[in-house]
C-alpha cells in the first residue's frame, strides 16, 4: 500500500533529531504522501531540524514556545496562511527538570511538577483546540504517552503522572471533538533510545530490561511507531479515537518478568 496519506497536511511537534519519535513519524508520513509542517524551540532545535525537514521536502518550519500564548497563536496563524486547513497533528512533547527524574517521587517539587503538567499534558489540550478550528473536515491528533503512567516504573516519577493526565485529557478530548469527526488517540511506545528518554535515570537498564522480557524479545522501533500513526492519521483510522494504542513489543501485559530472568 502507498499514498495512504496522499492530500493530506499536517504538524509534526517534537522533532529533537533523527532519534525522535517524532521524527520516525514525520519519514513515515512523507512516505505515505503527506505534506508536513514542523514546529521546534529556540535556534538551536531549529538548526537541527531544518535539514530533517528538507529531506523530507519540507520547507515549512515554525518556531513555537508551548507555553506561550502568543507563539502558539503565531503558530497557527502560519498554518492558516499557509494551508487554510489541516488533516492531521502529531504532539510528541514533553518536558521534566532532569533532576527530578531520578530518585524518589516524593521529592517532586511544586514548581517542577506545575511546569511538566503543563509542558507534557496541557500543551496538548491547547494545541488540539487550535488545530480543530482549522479541520472542518475532520482530522487526526496524535500524541505519545509510557507505560509509566499507569505502572510504577523507577525513576520515571513525575512525567508518569504527567502521562497519566495525558492520557485522561486524549480521553475527553476524543469526546469532545468526536462531532467535528475529529480523532485523537495517543502511542504508548516501550523505553526508546531518544534524547528525551535518555534524561531518565537507569534509562539503559530499563531499555535492556524490556528488550529481555517483552512477548517478541525486543524493543519498539521507529518504523513501528510511525506505521501506526499512520494508521490514525489515514483514513484507515476513522473509527479509532479516545485510544491508548500500545506499541511496546507486548511488555504491557506481563505480570512478572521471563521466568528465565527471575
Amino acid at each position: 500500500m502507498t499514498g495512504l496519506m496522499k492530500g493530506k497536511r499536517g504538524l509534526v511537534m517534537g522533532v529533537a533529531n533523527d532519534h525522535s519519535i517524532a521524527w520516525g513519524i514525520a519519514k513515515a508520513l512523507h512516505a505515505e504522501g503527506a505534506e508536513l509542517a514542523f514546529s521546534y524551540q529556540g535556534e538551536g532545535f531549529g538548526r537541527r531540524v531544518a535539514p530533517l525537514a528538507a529531506s523530507l521536502g519540507s520547507d515549512f518550519l515554525v518556531d513555537v514556545d508551548v507555553t506561550d500564548d502568543a507563539s502558539l497563536g503565531a503558530c497557527f496563524e502560519a498554518l492558516k496562511a499557509r494551508w487554510n486547513t489541516m488533516d492531521f497533528l502529531i504532539h510528541a512533547i514533553a518536558f521534566s527538570d532532569k533532576s527530578e527524574l531520578t530518585g524518589r517521587f516524593v521529592n517532586t517539587s511544586r514548581g517542577n511538577f506545575t511546569n511538566s503538567l503543563a509542558i507534557s499534558c496541557f500543551s496538548f489540550i491547547d494545541v488540539a483546540r487550535r488545530a480543530a478550528e482549522i479541520m472542518p473536515e475532520g482530522g487526526s491528533l496524535v500524541t505519545l504517552t509510557y507505560g509509566g503512567s499507569n505502572r510504577v516504573t523507577p525513576n520515571y516519577n513525575v512525567m508518569g503522572v504527567a502521562k497519566a493526565a495525558l492520557e485522561s485529557a486524549t480521553r475527553y478530548l476524543a469526546n469532545d471533538l468526536g462531532p467535528q469527526q475529529i480523532r485523537v488517540n495517543a502511542i504508548s511506545p516501550g523505553p526508546m533510545k531518544t534524547l528525551a528518554g535518555a534524561a531518565i535515570g537507569g534509562a539503559r537498564a530499563t531499555f535492556r530490561h524490556t528488550e529481555a522480557n517483552a512477548p517478541l524479545r525486543h524493543n519498539a522501533t521507529l518504523e513501528a511507531i510511525g506505521g501506526t500513526a499512520v494508521y490514525l492519521c489515514s483514513d484507515y483510522g476513522a473509527c479509532t479515537t479516545g485510544e491508548i494504542v500500545r506499541v511496546d513489543s507486548g511488555f504491557h501485559v506481563l505480570g512478572m518478568p521471563q521466568q528465565e530472568n527471575l
